[in-house]
């Protein structure tokens, strides 16, 4: 099991809370964007610890480069959180997800669409292969 799973599991339901709250007022339909600034202002607002946007290295063999990935929000370091707007989901979220999870040995991830009416049938959790229990 990953060192940070049982840590990152807690800060999901909160992260989760912190969304449902985000979508209560001002709802499905907007831009990811805008559901990103406010998600992160609810985080703020929870006393948790946030970033998003950030260079990541990526280690391939013996290859070693920095890359800025387009992560949505990584929370405290051991749950990453992907925001949608959009009418369906595909599959290549959720590969995109894991992706960025394996890339940066985070045990956990939200893939969240604001777009539902109600925003838990829009909620997608993802755990690292071998991470999880």
């Amino acid at each position: 099991m990953h060192s940070d799973f049982e840590r990152a599991d807690r800060l999901s339901k909160e992260v989760i809370g912190a969304a449902i709250e985000v979508h209560r007022i001002i709802g499905p339909g907007l831009l990811e964007s805008i559901y990103e600034k406010c998600l992160c202002h609810e985080l703020t607002l929870r006393g948790l610890k946030w970033q998003n946007q950030q260079w990541v290295t990526i280690r391939y063999k013996d290859l070693s480069y920095e890359e800025e990935l387009r992560f949505d929000v990584l929370v405290e370091g051991c749950l990453l959180v992907e925001l949608k707007a959009v009418q369906e989901m595909p599959p290549i979220f959720q590969a995109k997800l894991l992706g960025y999870m394996k890339l940066q040995n985070v045990p956990l991830g939200l893939l969240i669409n604001f777009h539902e009416r109600r925003l838990v049938d829009g909620v997608k959790r993802m755990v690292l292969p071998g991470a999880g229990r």
